[in-house]
């Protein structure tokens, strides 16, 4: 999720007006300023965006909070705290928003947070966004360059195919005006943004018939690409380990994983808790595990939830 974050972040800084007319479809907005959302609060809560802007002769703050998949703790219970922490540093009214970027992520988010207990009742409502309910031929044919690299995510056109619409999207950004330099890291942003959605062979293919060679996106698929064999392989190499009853070789393969994706050490006390599990089809779940959680950490609750 780090990568599209920055991206999206990138994005709104560069652009907070389409952004703040996208959250509003409102167009009379005056952008004052993208504000810094560290929160200073005890443990610090960053959230995605906040833009101050003026409507209609007032000031508000618009937040963007963008998630690739569903939340816990629960999206609502968040967002209560991310508005209400926003009202209390900066005395203005929220305008919060939650852009669900995968087409499976955020289907049962309700849009709010409500507590009625004991005579006391608490409720602070949110915009639901999942681009992929959205109209992406009405975002190339509008032209807001912040929203662009988001279409590949969206809605495509009826009998239009993934690829055809990824390509249409990759040439209605390329004829954006700008520099050299920012559009071969505006295309790579829109990229990786496919990249949730789209074969890696094909976006890669069609990064290539960009003549993107030069830009970051090269680097960053290449990389993924190597990551995804190496798992690959690693995932293999445990089936093997398990189906011939190879307990060790099944430890040795989860350690590699978690070495591969977050610089795991053999110091660490978590391997010697890894060492001495017996289960056959736990470590099975835990190679898993190991490849689809986001972090370290992540893993280390799994395993502490799992003992």
């Amino acid at each position: 999720m780090a990568e599209f974050d920055t991206i999206a972040k990138h994005l709104i800084h560069t652009y907070p007006r389409d952004f703040a007319r996208f959250a509003l479809q409102h167009d009379d907005i005056e952008v004052l300023d993208v504000i810094d959302t560290e929160q200073p609060t005890v443990e610090a809560h960053r959230t995605d965006s906040l833009i101050r802007v003026r409507i209609d002769g007032q000031e508000a703050l618009i937040h963007h909070e963008f998630q690739t998949t569903d939340s816990s703790p629960p999206m609502s219970q968040r967002m209560a705290g991310y508005i209400g922490r926003g009202i209390e540093q900066h005395g203005l009214p929220v305008y919060s928003n939650v852009i669900y970027l995968r087409p499976d992520a955020g289907r049962t988010d309700p849009g709010h947070y409500l507590q009625e207990r004991h005579g006391y009742r608490v409720l602070v409502q949110y915009k639901v966004i999942r681009l992929i309910e959205l109209d992406g031929q009405r975002i190339l044919d509008e032209g807001h360059s912040g929203l662009l690299p988001f279409a590949p995510l969206m809605q495509r056109p009826a009998g239009v195919d993934a690829e055809a619409w990824l390509r249409q999207c990759f040439h209605r950004a390329q004829e954006v005006p700008m520099d050299e330099t920012v559009k071969a890291n505006y295309l790579a942003d829109l990229a990786i943004l496919s990249g949730l959605v789209y074969r890696l062979e094909t976006v890669m293919t069609i990064v290539s018939e960009a003549t993107m060679y030069e830009s970051s996106v090269v680097q960053y698929f290449t990389e993924k690409a190597l990551k995804q064999g190496i798992e690959q392989g690693i995932e293999q190499g445990i089936e093997q380990g398990i189906e011939q009853g190879g307990r060790e070789r099944a430890i040795e393969d989860l350690l590699d994983v978690l070495e591969i994706r977050f610089g795991f050490a053999a110091s660490d006390p978590l391997a010697a808790r890894l060492g001495a599990i017996d289960d056959m089809q736990h470590l099975k779940q835990l190679h898993r595990a190991a490849i689809q959680m986001p972090s370290l950490d992540a893993f280390r609750h799994l395993l502490d939830a799992a003992e």
